[in-house]
């Protein structure tokens, strides 16, 4: 069975969809995603710097757009599943077919805005607590009033909230815990996007959406939705509810997922199912960051793809 995984923020390097503008249409396709997200998508994957692709504005419609730039030339038939983190589940939804990918991008363009204006209301942020044991880094999040906005498995919590909290959660960290300080600008998937929750909500009633054509998994509890309409309702709802991809990718070992590809720009989710997923049954990896990484995922489909069972979903 072959997974499909779309990055979400924080993947994003400059200059990363450069190899991409060689393939026909490419560059077409990019200036027309523009006009829908409102941002000039060809120079912000080539020419801009890492601070101008950090804007949340500006990096969400970015990572929707390089993944279906890229999905866009693999064969979607061998495609079993797909599941995007964060904003990359707007990616995934379309691939599935849940949304065009129109629809995506425009909504990419929108929830990028609206978080990143919550953001401006209130000095928050978010930092990865890597190790110590689970229900400890809880409960020390409880404590200081911070909310687990990711639970990315491998031993990584991602707390958010008030700065001030945060500070206090790094000088008093949970036994045998690392905390590190994200360059983000707030505390995404939490109340405090409550606003950009309810501005997406408002956007996102308006498009057709369609059930999946293939295994769509979601990240608010890692289960497969079969249903457009509520798939386009978790899309909403995930901007103020935490990113679940543990519960994801115990969803890819209990499907027996052997193959997968994660879309430009790879190596974060690869890397968390590599140390997740290990040991007899370890699915084979291919990050497909350039043109030149087709063959290899192409490949890896011809081999592992063509899997689905209607069973899956919940």
């Amino acid at each position: 069975m072959l997974a499909l995984l779309s990055p979400g923020q924080g993947s994003q390097k400059p200059g990363f969809l450069s190899p991409w503008l060689a393939l026909p249409g490419a560059d077409t396709r990019l200036r027309w995603w523009s006009a829908l997200a409102g941002v000039d998508l060809l120079h912000l994957g080539t020419e801009a710097g890492a601070d101008e692709i950090k804007d949340t504005a500006r990096t969400q419609p970015l990572l929707v757009a390089a993944a279906l730039l890229a999905a866009e030339h693999l064969p979607p038939a061998g495609v079993d599943l797909v599941a995007g983190h964060s904003v990359g589940e707007l990616g995934a939804a379309s691939i599935a077919g849940v949304l065009p990918a129109e629809a995506a991008i425009a909504l990419a363009g929108v929830r990028g805005r609206e978080m990143a204006a919550a953001c401006a209301l209130e000095p928050t942020g978010m930092s990865a607590v890597l190790g110590g044991d689970p229900d400890e880094v809880l409960a020390a999040l409880e404590r200081y009033a911070l909310h687990p906005a990711n639970r990315n498995g491998a031993g990584q919590i991602v707390a958010a909230g008030a700065l001030d909290a945060l500070a206090k959660l790094a000088a008093e960290p949970p036994a045998k815990a690392r905390v590190i300080t994200l360059q983000v600008a707030g505390a995404f998937h939490t109340p405090y996007m409550a606003p950009a929750e309810t501005a997406l909500g408002a956007i996102a009633g308006g498009a057709t959406a369609h059930d999946p054509a293939r295994i769509l998994l979601s990240n608010l509890d890692g289960t497969a939705v079969t249903n457009g309409g509520e798939m386009v309702q978790r899309l909403v709802r995930q901007v103020t509810a935490p990113v679940r991809w543990d519960l994801c990718m115990r969803t890819l070992k209990d499907l027996g997922v052997t193959g997968v590809i994660e879309l430009p720009p790879a190596g974060t989710l690869a890397g968390l199912v590599k140390r997740e997923l290990k040991g007899d049954g370890a699915p084979e990896i291919v990050t497909l960051n350039t043109p030149d990484d087709l063959p290899a995922a192409r490949d890896l489909i011809a081999r592992h793809g063509g899997q689905q069972t209607q069973g899956a979903a919940r």
